[in-house]
């Protein structure tokens, strides 16, 4: 009897072949919380750039377009010189139809001479309701006010941008002509 305990005590197939399963079980383990890790960045990232490409479209389908003649006015009750005082110009919005709150927009002047950030400006909505909100198939006349900001007249270059509070920037860069009549259209 004591040869067969023997050969049973120093027989270690079995405890070998358990010890195998557990290393195996411990590296399916380990495998499965490392691709659970990775799996949940990759969803992480992405629905960033998800969201990221989302705003994008957002800020590239919110802008603005010119639409007919830009012109400038000529208030001679103002000042009494033949410059322009304000320049009219009408928007609407471009593809993709999300709306500009124009109350929040703001217009910045810029010339050889002078960079005004914000000029006093205002708008009517025609084509459309009332609010604050160009939406689709809405328009906007804007006006804005260059009496102040520096006395436009004949040969000038300059640049008005509109920029809404979300999208693109409209940039009208314009040179006054050699005359500046009561309504003079910008070129």
């Amino acid at each position: 009897m004591r040869l067969f305990n023997n050969k049973l005590l120093k027989d270690e197939r079995a405890f070998t072949g358990l010890e195998a399963a557990i290393v195996l079980t411990a590296f399916v383990v380990v495998a499965a919380v490392f691709s659970y890790v990775v799996l949940g960045a990759g969803f992480f990232t992405s629905e960033k750039s998800k969201e990221v490409i989302h705003t994008g479209v957002d800020q590239a389908t919110s802008s603005a377009e010119v639409v007919g003649d830009i012109v400038g006015i000529n208030d001679t009750t103002l000042d009494g010189v033949c410059d322009i005082d304000y320049i009219n110009f009408t928007i609407e919005l471009t593809a993709g139809n999300n709306p500009l709150d124009l109350s929040q927009a703001t217009i910045a002047y810029t010339s050889a001479t002078v960079h005004n950030s914000s000029l006093t400006w205002s708008y009517t909505v025609f084509e459309g309701d009332s609010d604050n909100m160009l939406e689709a198939h809405e328009k906007a006349e804007i006006r804005a006010t260059i009496h102040g900001a520096e006395d436009l007249g004949t040969y000038t270059e300059f640049e008005l941008e509109f920029k809404p509070s979300q999208g693109g920037s409209l940039v009208l860069a314009k040179t006054t002509p050699g005359a500046i009549n009561r309504i003079t259209r910008l070129y």
